[in-house]
């Protein structure tokens, strides 16, 4: 049972509207603040991407309601504006509702929520920034599952539009471990459904179209008037299909496929968003995205792309044709120039997460422009960007995206492509496709072959055992200068190096440490381990392979399936880790 330990009365008054004689202020509205007695859950760390846990662990009685309280106690909110929305998951409606009581309470003075509590996280990064908002909660657990038994999450954003800085998650998360009571309103729900302005106590709510305001920024970034000629031109001969996956961007992409680019609507598929992601798993990626990769082989279909959950990652697939993220951002990276935003106001640099594979550091060679391996996180890119030094970056697990918010922009990395593709074919006599970009660019740059493996949810002890087990070979340098031979492949590969990844940030020099631990082979192979934090329960390991094979190597070998590519190199980081052995496991749950 709840205590109420004290509480106060909020009034709100207005004036009538002048008269001759003046008459005494109108009380229109009276709401009880409350502050509740509550207790400390154990384990609300935030990670890179805020806190993410079981449903069931958030609807745990004063759960969800500790963990908004301590951000608001750790953000100074009063008298702000703040953006609400989500992915639309289970159990999303009724987290808005708690945030708004708590957050009403606790003085914020504007929300401004996307209708029906639906804010894809580009989105939310875009309206954050075009409102001029202090900053924003969203309600994502971004590609993992939804429904009662499966995840939810809860994410601050500050007022750049992006992921909080460890500063700030840390202050969250050491009030979380002290916390003794929060503070809500007594009031009924907000209509989420309706576009409009009301009041709620002292605070104002503002629903808006979670849609129009996103729509608007890509076309003010990409040549749709080019895109839409070259999808036209080509209707017979480049079909083209988005999966929503049942997350958060099938309105998004309904506007810009069907709407906007005049494209019928048998080019997009499963763009209802569901709580549970229609019982699926909305993750881009060849093992989850079936759904698209099924029809576009099945259809003969040039174009193929996928998002995620809340709308930041993607997948772009075509016909035979699967482009790795490390590939994507590296190709966006050269092809630039085509796209009005880059081609107005130049690149200013080009960065990358430490696993992602090397590609984009050949472009930005190259092309002479200044480049960063950075940590794990968009975070850490956002830093770059706000200091004039970033314009495109990615990460290897299928997050692409610019300077034009502070997030990961599933929708815009499709877009991308599309004005890739059209420009690349506007002059051609022959239809260029994916595959066609892909052997382009290895025959410019060459070819970093690159696979993720992830093992999710194993035991926590298995894991940390497997990350012990590689730092004492860092420390005691015994692998350093080893020779290990694939057994099916017959390949050698020597170790040159083996180091945690460490960052110190060039903007703020902050100093984020144990990011990853990378084996670094004589003839420039790479691999890199893991510990996720991602995950909702148990632990996540990934472990990413990258073997680089030069332009002139030829086109049979820059052709070469991925897996053999990296066989041998697989089989050789496997025997290195004894990961089979720490994790109790003999395949990866995925294979990307």
């Amino acid at each position: 049972m709840l205590r109420v330990t004290s509480s106060h009365k909020y009034r709100a008054w207005t004036l009538s509207p002048p008269t001759t004689t003046p008459l005494p202020l109108r009380r229109v509205l009276t709401m009880s603040i409350r502050e509740i007695q509550t207790n400390p859950f154990d384990g609300q760390k935030p990670g890179t991407s805020g806190l993410r846990k079981r449903v069931k662990v958030f609807q745990q009685q004063n759960y969800t309601e500790n963990f908004i309280q301590a951000i608001f106690d750790s953000i100074d909110a009063k008298g702000q504006t703040l953006v609400i929305g989500g992915d639309g998951r289970y159990f999303s409606p009724e987290t808005v509702q708690t945030i708004l009581k708590i957050g009403s309470a606790n003085g914020v003075a504007k929300f401004i929520v996307g209708q029906d509590a639906i804010l894809s996280t580009p989105a939310a990064s875009n309206v954050i920034r075009k409102y001029k908002a202090y900053g924003g909660i969203l309600l994502t657990a971004s590609h993992n599952p939804g429904g009662p038994d499966k995840d939810f999450g809860i994410k601050y954003n500050v007022s750049n539009g992006g992921p909080a800085p460890e500063n700030v998650t840390d202050k969250i998360y050491e009030k979380t471990k002290t916390i003794s009571s929060y503070k809500i309103i007594e009031a009924p729900p907000v209509d989420l459904s309706k576009i409009g302005d009301t009041t709620y106590g002292p605070s104002a709510v503002s629903i808006i179209d979670s849609v129009a305001d996103y729509v608007e920024l890509l076309e003010s970034i990409f040549d749709f008037a080019l895109i839409k000629s070259f999808l036209s031109s080509h209707k017979d001969d480049f079909g083209v299909l988005f999966d929503g996956l049942h997350g958060v961007t099938g309105p998004y992409a309904k506007a810009l496929f069907v709407k906007v680019l005049g494209l019928p609507e048998s080019s997009i598929q499963n763009c209802v968003p569901l709580p549970d992601f229609g019982n699926g798993h909305p993750d881009p990626n060849l093992t989850y995205a079936h759904s698209l990769v099924e029809v576009v082989e099945k259809n003969n279909i040039v174009f193929g792309a996928a998002s995620d959950g809340d709308g930041d990652r993607n997948m772009i697939y075509g016909k035979g044709a699967f482009v790795t993220p490390s590939d994507s951002v590296a190709i966006i990276a050269h092809w630039a120039d085509v796209i009005p935003y880059f081609k107005k106001g130049g690149v200013k640099g080009l960065a990358r997460s430490m696993p992602t594979s090397k590609a984009i550091d050949l472009v930005a060679k190259k092309k002479g422009f200044e480049y960063f391996e950075v940590p794990t996180g968009w975070k850490f890119f956002g830093n770059l960007m706000d200091a004039g030094r970033l314009s495109i970056c990615g990460e290897e697990s299928f997050g692409t995206g610019s300077d034009h918010i502070r997030e990961k922009d599933g929708l815009w990395a499709v877009m991308a492509w599309l004005n890739i593709l059209a420009a690349a074919n506007k002059d051609s006599s022959k239809l260029i496709g994916i595959n066609d970009l892909l052997l382009t660019h290895y025959k410019t740059y060459g070819r970093s072959f690159f696979s993720r493996y992830d093992y999710e949810e194993v035991p926590s002890s298995g894991a940390q055992a497997l990350v012990d087990n590689l730092n004492a070979a860092l420390t005691s340098k015994s692998l350093n200068n080893t020779t290990h031979t694939s057994a099916s492949t017959g390949t050698s590969f020597t170790v040159a190096e083996l180091y945690n990844f460490a960052y110190t940030d060039p903007i703020d020099k902050s100093v984020s440490k144990n990011q990853g631990q990378v084996i670094v082979f004589s003839d420039g192979s790479r691999v890199v381990f893991r510990l996720s934090g991602t995950g909702s329960q148990g632990a996540t390991v990934r472990m990413y392979v990258e073997r680089y094979v030069a332009p002139d190597a030829g086109e049979a070998e820059l052709k070469r399936d991925t897996a053999e590519g990296l066989k041998g190199l697989i089989e050789v980081a496997l025997e290195l880790s004894k990961l089979k052995e720490f994790l109790g496991v003999d395949k990866p749950t995925v294979i990307t």
